[in-house]
């Protein structure tokens, strides 16, 4: 079996002259938020196998909370340019091919809307919008990654933050 989760990253900054979109930090709460929410995953997975974010400020330093709850160092998170704007099933697709098969969980960190359309074209039972910090985890029961298929996947939680803080 093999398992997606997709967190979106917390609460940011408002975008300002000052700063780029790509640039914008998360917010004290957005940073609490991301630490409560990763005690929350934690409590769902055992093992969360590998991190993969965008390489956008915010979801950067989302993973690296993520990653701390969870025992992972900041240097093992796995950076991806691709995963910042709009991010496609092709793409994913293309990710999972360069990942080894002998990992069985990948946690990726995102933007919206890439980070709701795709939980939702993933699913059988389709998956609700992506709220900042929410955690979408899909199942699937294949071997290899390269055997994901749209529509195919469990929907094994969907945790918002609104319902666990």
């Amino acid at each position: 079996m093999k398992k997606l989760i997709f967190v979106r990253h917390g609460r940011a900054e408002d975008p300002s002259a000052e700063f780029s979109d790509f640039q914008r930090s998360l917010t004290p709460k957005g940073k609490s938020i991301a630490k409560l929410m990763a005690k929350k995953l934690s409590e769902e997975e055992n093992n969360p196998g590998i991190l993969v974010t965008s390489t956008a400020f915010r979801a950067l330093e989302t993973a690296i909370i993520f990653g701390e709850v969870m025992g992972i160092k900041p240097e093992q998170i796995i950076p991806d340019t691709n995963i910042y704007y709009k991010m496609s099933f092709n793409y994913l697709m293309n990710l999972l091919s360069r990942t080894e098969n002998d990992i069985d969980t990948i946690i990726l960190f995102g933007h919206n809307p890439s980070f709701s359309e795709l939980p939702d074209s993933l699913c059988k039972e389709g998956c609700d919008f992506m709220p900042k910090c929410g955690i979408a985890g899909i199942s699937f029961n294949i071997k290899k990654w390269s055997e994901i298929k749209q529509g195919t996947g469990k929907l094994e939680y969907f945790l918002k933050p609104e319902k666990v803080l």
